[in-house]
């Protein structure tokens, strides 16, 4: 079954695998061919209501190596699922795998026992077994399906799904192209979690050194440089795993290799962009072309134009373009860190391509990040000036001035943690004043000079179904000890005895998410919508997956409405695999039918 690169993206092996396949590539409707000029999108596609799907061992080759990837229907990414909203869908998962596999719907409204999880909702499918999914639509918008198996995931088992509505759609364009941004490693996953275990900054090559502070390039002054040290932390700790190992990809594409979606100019063009990454953010931007937001995580919001956006593991995000020249666009999705982007091209013909930017300055963690965002500094006067700046260069002079000394602040002091918190060696600190940063730009993001999304400008296009105020409240930690890579929520790996989550059927709670760690965490409830309080009330936008910035604090209310258990948990997979995970069970209410 070896096949070459081009193969694998062009080609769906297994004609035969039944119903649902559109065929080989040369067969496909001309929306579906790579590079046409067809409206629809242009992957390899496959169509409800019958869908078979094979998940087997394959290689893949980017950049000229040849690496061992975990593929369904011999495709990375997975074939395109095109399905309709009302309509009833059977998904035949055949394991042609050594282990076993499991598929998880992301962000799909379905019976729990559907939704994919091993050891929550089901038992997984073992190897050389078929495993049958069944469920109603109930949705349209951007959605993606992938293992939760393991560390399958990272070796590129994923793939796009796009629902279309069963009425008319709000959204008016020409042209759709589904972009899927996600990491590559040859280096095996368990092998970069065991580094990861043995030394969390392994990956970080960008760590502040005596020459970038001597020429000014590590941004930071001698005064700052102290203050981190006597913390003992590392203002670039951003992300765990980076460009120095990944390969960023776009549809499969490495950035020599240019994915590219054609155009006419004046189109309306769609873009569906999903990050189906392992560990990696994304900032996302196409110089000398503005995007429209039109759609987040499947759900349509208010348009909101801007420049650039930021697009955590999980999360998907729809946009308007609208080329009038005739010329190529770069589409940029840069690590957040700017250790390495990814690459595609929009371009009127095939071989077109655009100037490339280079990757941008590396950013620092700032005051907001290490979870002090709320604290009040005027007591420090001037010297103490907007520390939110730090490491871009607004708060150097005043801060080498009279610097704050925080050598000796504790920021694992037990007094700070709530009651229920676990506080022992899985906890290495704890945000003293967290802060509300749906307002802020996101990280990296904060001194760029053109408009930059922030969560505070979603807000719902139509009105919110659940306009009950909720009956009570919760909060939960996200904690972490980045020297031993132990994560979890509350103080608690998901490996230790730890209660799930419990809501009443139908109850309406609000739920707080406090980060106590310098590491921002893409939360995603199963089965489940909730929706961000960003001050929109009665059209607050509905999301299944939410980054937590460092040191901030996000709410959100839910209406639990889906019986079953559900995962919930960070989608940086490694994290979730290190203990930030649980189990969110929801029962009927006392005295209802069970």
């Amino acid at each position: 079954m070896a096949t070459t690169s081009l193969d694998r993206r062009t080609l769906l092996r297994g004609a035969a695998l039944g119903g649902g396949i559109l065929g080989l590539q040369g067969l496909l409707p001309a929306w579906a061919q790579t590079g046409s000029p067809g409206l629809r999108a242009d992957l390899p596609t496959l169509t409800g209501p019958n869908i078979d799907l094979s998940v087997g061992d394959s290689s893949f080759t980017v950049g000229g190596r040849t690496g061992h990837a975990f593929m369904i229907n011999g495709l990375l990414p997975a074939p395109l699922l095109r399905m309709r909203e009302g309509q009833n869908v059977r998904l035949s998962v055949t394991n042609n795998l050594d282990e076993d596999t499991s598929i998880h719907w992301h962000g799909l409204l379905l019976p729990f026992q559907m939704d994919g999880v091993p050891g929550v909702s089901f038992p997984g499918i073992k190897p050389r077994e078929t495993f049958v999914y069944e469920f109603p639509i109930k949705q349209s918008g951007t959605y993606w399906y992938h293992s939760h198996s393991g560390l399958q995931e990272a070796m590129g088992h994923y793939g796009p799904i796009v629902i279309d509505p069963a009425g008319a759609d709000p959204v008016a364009y020409d042209r759709e192209h589904v972009l899927v941004l996600s990491d590559w490693s040859f280096m095996h996953p368990h092998e970069i979690l065991d580094k990861l275990k043995k030394s969390p900054g392994y990956f970080n090559m960008q760590k502040t050194t005596l020459a970038g502070l001597l020429d000014g390039s590590d941004g930071m002054n001698a005064a700052e440089r102290r203050m981190w040290g006597g913390m003992r932390m590392d203002p670039r700790d951003i992300l765990d795993v980076n460009g120095t190992t990944y390969t960023y990809l776009v549809n499969g594409h490495g950035p020599e290799e240019n994915w590219t979606g054609l155009f006419r100019p004046g189109e309306r063009v769609r873009l569906r962009i999903i990050n189906a990454s392992a560990m990696s953010i994304f900032n996302v931007r196409i110089p000398g072309l503005p995007m429209t937001v039109v759609q987040a995580d499947g759900e349509n919001v208010r348009p909101v134009e801007v420049d650039e956006f930021q697009i955590s593991v999980a999360e998907t995000y729809d946009v308007i373009v609208r080329p009038t020249e005739d010329r190529a666009y770069t589409i940029v999705s840069e690590a957040i860190d700017r250790s390495g982007m990814g690459r595609a091209t929009l371009a009127p013909r095939m071989g077109m391509t655009a100037e490339v930017p280079p990757l941008r300055k590396v950013p620092n963690l700032t005051m907001k990040d290490m979870g002090m965002g709320g604290m009040d500094h005027s007591a420090h006067g001037a010297a103490g000036a907007d520390h939110a700046a730090m490491g871009h260069g607004a708060a150097a002079g005043a801060a080498a001035a009279a610097p704050m000394d925080h050598s000796g602040m504790s920021m694992r002091d037990p007094n700070n943690a709530p009651a229920d918190m676990a506080v022992g060696v899985g906890v290495d600190a704890i945000a003293p004043a967290p802060s509300n940063r749906l307002a802020d730009r996101p990280q990296g993001l904060d001194d760029v000079d053109h408009r930059v999304l922030v969560y505070a400008d979603l807000r719902s296009l139509t009105p919110n179904k659940d306009t009950r105020a909720p009956s009570r409240t919760m909060e939960i930690h996200l904690t972490g000890n980045m020297e031993r890579f132990m994560w979890g929520f509350d103080g608690r790996k998901f490996s230790e005895v730890v209660e799930p989550i419990r809501f009443e059927l139908n109850e309406r709670v609000r739920v707080t998410l406090v980060n106590d760690t310098m590491m921002a965490h893409p939360i995603h409830l199963h089965g489940h919508f909730f929706e961000l309080v960003n001050g929109h009330d009665g059209n607050q936008p509905l999301k299944h997956t939410v980054n937590v910035a460092p040191g901030g604090k996000v709410t959100f209310d839910l209406t639990a409405d889906a019986p079953g258990d559900w995962a919930f948990h960070c989608h940086l997979l490694m994290h979730m695999h290190a203990g930030m995970f649980n189990v969110v069970t929801v029962r009927p209410l006392a005295g209802a039918a069970s």
